[in-house]
Formats: C-alpha cells, structure tokens, sequence
C-alpha cells in the first residue's frame, strides 16, 4: 500500500531528519513506528501525507506517487497528528462533515454516524469542541481523519494524554479499522500499544530505519527468556560446573540469573537444577520472565547510539 524507497530530508540548516529511508507497509495491516523523541518519525509521516518536502527519493501510496498525483493519494490518507488543532467554535459534527467535503466526498450522514458512534462520540455530535476535554477532543481528530474515508490512516501517538478507559477503546476502533482492509501506520511511545495492536514492527532512530520485522518474530528472535533463582544464602562465586549455563549473579549474591532459548529443544533448565544440587547450591524460590517489546525497543536503540 505504501512504498518508500531513498527517501531523504535534509532542512536548510543541514540538519538531516531522515537518510534513505526505504520501507514497504502492505495493505490492511496494523504497522507500528517506533523511536526516541528526535528520530524523525514525524518527518516520515508528514513526507508520506505531502505536508514535508522531502530532498530525495520516492513515495508511492497504491501505486501513486506522492509528487505527481498529491490530491489522488492525499485523498487516500487520514492523518490524526500530535497537536489537537480543531475548530474550536464549530460542533464534532460540523468539524467532520466540512472535513469530508474538503476531499470532494459528497455528503453521508450515515458514515459519519458510524464513525462517531465507533469512537463513542455520537452523544457529542452536537457540542462545540472547544467544550471537549483532551481525550474527547483527540477522538475528534479520529474522526475527522476517518470522516473521507481513506485507504491509509497515520496516527501519530494518538492515545497522548488519553486516559487508560479511552485508548483501550481507541484501541479497539483501531483494530475493527484493520478488519475492514484500512491500512494504519502507528507512532506511539506507549510500548504496549504496538504490543497489542501491530502486525510488524518498525525502529527509527537518527533518521535511519534500523529494523523492520514482524511483530511475534521479533519478539522470539530477540526476546529473552529468564529464570531467576531466589537462594537459600548469598553465593560469593560461581563454581566451574556451572560455567556453560553462563549464569549472572546478582550484586547482593542472593539471585543468580540464566537466559536461555525458548527455540531450542532443550531449556537446560533441568540440567541446570540437577548441577546446582550436585554442588550444594540451594534456592528458596524460582520465576522467569520474558523479555517486552519495550525491554527490545530499548536494547535497538542503546545499541543503535
């Protein structure tokens, strides 16, 4: 549905916002942008809606370049931005029916009740918007994103400042958007909306797209698995039996720490309770964890500095 190939921003002061950037986002699925404040994932957007110039490269929304056919594939994008810019005077509903007309929809009632019923804003369809609080008025820009019906839908950390009860059904709109075959491109810095929502996911940082992969394939290649013993009593050092389970002791000597692969055909898991009786080591109490896609968004761009 989109494809970006040597894209490329340079402002006039020579700062460099992104460098060749090349991405494909297939149509109908749920694709999450991910990166640190700075990392230009603003600038990609608005590049893809036309609102930034990019210096070089190309853009194509269904087949479409962005250049030569802006009005065609304008008309294809919804666009929630960061800012909540609205017609403070105006009511949700005037805000969205003149938000429809200005990409030449003719008018529809009908779809404009869908979607103000989906966002659970129908019962406001008739207050001014400047009489909104803050979450209500980021469901307008929804909304008005969604009042065109577009192909593609760019939310740009749609869910900011946005209580937990709204984005979950935020969320949920988002999700029946996807089953209906619209393509949504997601920035957010709340990990656990990418976790839940995304199909693939993509990193940003420094301008350079520094990974693309699917989101439950990412999670196993790069994901950790760990097993925390809690012991009986603190353990000065490792003994030598134990030094292929390349355990991690923690600074206090009470926990040791072993990593291990969830892909394998064996955990060690077994083996390595086995080792620990055979030297003496005994732990009072056991758990593991699993690495988020927060602990690996943070590890990529640590490593990425």
């Amino acid at each position: 549905m989109i494809s970006i190939k040597g894209l490329t921003k340079t402002y006039a002061g020579g700062f460099q916002a992104l460098k060749d950037i090349c991405l494909e986002i297939d149509r109908g699925e749920i694709f999450a942008l991910l990166g640190p404040n700075g990392a230009g994932k603003t600038t990609l957007i608005n590049a893809v809606c036309g609102i930034v110039n990019a210096t070089a490269g190309e853009i194509l929304v269904n087949g479409h370049d962005t250049t030569n056919e802006f009005r065609k594939t304008r008309g294809m994008i919804g666009l929630v931005p960061q800012e909540l810019p609205s017609e403070s005077f105006e009511t949700v509903w005037n805000t969205c029916r003149f938000s429809r007309g200005l990409f030449g929809k003719p008018a529809s009632p009908e779809h404009l009740e869908k979607v103000l019923r989906s966002l659970s804003l129908w019962d406001k369809k008739d207050t001014i918007s400047m009489e909104l609080s803050g979450g209500m008025k980021r469901r307008v820009l929804i909304a008005k994103a969604l009042s065109h019906e577009p192909e593609v839908l760019f939310l740009d950390e749609p869910t900011a400042g946005v209580d937990v009860e709204l984005r979950q059904d935020m969320w949920n709109v988002v999700a029946a958007l996807r089953d209906e075959g619209v393509t949504v491109i997601l920035t957010t810095h709340y990990i656990e909306e990418a976790e839940q929502l995304a199909d693939r996911v993509g990193v940003i940082n420094h301008g350079e797209i520094i990974l693309v992969e699917d989101k439950e394939k990412l999670m196993r290649d790069l994901g950790k698995k760990q097993l925390v013993l809690h012991l009986q009593a603190p353990l000065t050092e490792l003994p030598s039996q134990l030094s292929d389970y390349h355990l991690e002791l923690s600074e206090d000597h009470l926990d040791l720490t072993y990593t291990y692969d969830t892909k394998r055909d064996s955990t060690g898991i077994t083996a390595l309770l086995g080792e620990l009786r055979a030297v003496d080591i005994h732990f009072r109490d056991l758990q593991t964890s699993q690495s988020s896609l927060e602990d690996i968004f943070v590890d990529l761009v640590n490593k990425d500095r």
